[in-house]
């Protein structure tokens, strides 16, 4: 049984409001960013600040800019806080959810941004509950960069009513999409199929098509087809996005193919899609598109730049294996 508060009772007042952060990557950030300038206090922890690198540099330096006070672990940071928001890659988010509820307060909303399956989510549903606490289900439905706070946000669970008018005062754009945990989740990982299937493939098209010279082609009948859409354009992005988040993507489409498997279907679309990011995330990180941490770093407005990168990579002699 739930031992969390009941969903009457009020949270503070904005500017005393204290929202801690677990997961202080670029969504977490960009977050952080919109809270303080709403006049709301923001604590933050990630698993990153634990080592020295790139990215825990960019951290802490993000931290000073925007004042945000950083924290040790993920109990601390949800110790004095009235709402946590839990912004991890996909294989933390039932690690986060229990580090979180070690620390929480009875009556404390946990909102889970995490693009996890709805077995997972229900999982972290109940460590938070079990805790006091009162989960939220949050199913992001779109990139959060153009966006920002103000990104669609679909709430589920008991307590998604209660904590919607806490979010919309924050500056969230959120609705609530059910009472029953794992449905808002099933709505993303659903949508994730198709999203992040339409990255790989563009990315393999049209990679392949410009190995045989035929790019220009393949362009023409897409947009005959798809007369709407950019090609071009929307090649570049899908790119840049797999660049630069590619580990993140590829661990979310591996709950996609979890989520597809538990509906009794065997996921080939979803495992393929999960492999094609993670190899790109690979040769992300070992500098094929440039140094992580650089301004352009997987940013190239053309996606020919990257394809003859991929192309340039995959024509090198391999090495015969040591030993």
């Amino acid at each position: 049984m739930s031992t969390a508060a009941p969903d009457h009772a009020q949270p503070p007042a904005l500017e005393d409001l204290r929202v801690g952060l677990v997961g202080y990557g670029e969504v977490g950030r960009i977050l952080a960013e919109d809270l303080r300038a709403a006049g709301v206090a923001v604590s933050a922890y990630d698993l990153k600040l634990k080592s020295p690198s790139v990215d825990a540099d960019t951290m802490r330096e993000h931290a000073v800019q925007f004042g945000v006070a950083l924290s040790p672990s993920a109990t601390m940071v949800a110790t004095p806080a009235d709402l946590v928001v839990s912004a991890v890659t996909a294989s933390q988010t039932l690690d986060a959810a229990r580090a979180a509820a070690a620390g929480l307060r009875p009556g404390t909303f946990v909102l889970d941004f995490n693009s996890a399956s709805p077995k997972a989510k229900r999982e972290a549903a109940e460590a938070v509950h079990a805790a006091g606490g009162r989960y939220v289900e949050g199913a992001v439905m779109t990139s959060v960069p153009p966006y920002r706070i103000k990104v669609p946000l679909l709430l589920g669970g008991p307590h998604a009513d209660a904590i919607a008018p806490l979010l919309a005062r924050l500056g969230f754009a959120a609705s609530v999409g059910s009472a029953e945990l794992g449905v808002v989740s099933a709505t993303k990982m659903c949508r994730s199929v198709m999203i992040k299937g339409m990255e790989a493939m563009v990315i393999e098209s049209l990679t392949a098509a410009r190995h045989y010279g035929v790019e220009e082609a393949v362009l023409a009948s897409l947009k005959e087809t798809f007369p709407g859409i950019d090609w071009d354009r929307q090649a570049a992005y899908f790119f840049q996005r797999v660049i630069q988040h590619g580990r993140r993507r590829s661990e979310e489409v591996r709950e996609v193919a979890e989520t597809v498997r538990d509906a009794g279907l065997t996921p080939w679309s979803a495992e393929g899609t999960a492999e094609r990011q993670a190899w790109m995330a690979d040769l992300a990180e070992d500098g094929l598109f440039g140094e992580r941490g650089d301004p352009a770093f997987g940013r190239s407005p053309d996606w020919r730049t990257e394809a003859d990168r991929l192309l340039a990579h995959l024509a090198r002699p391999k090495l015969p294996p040591q030993g």
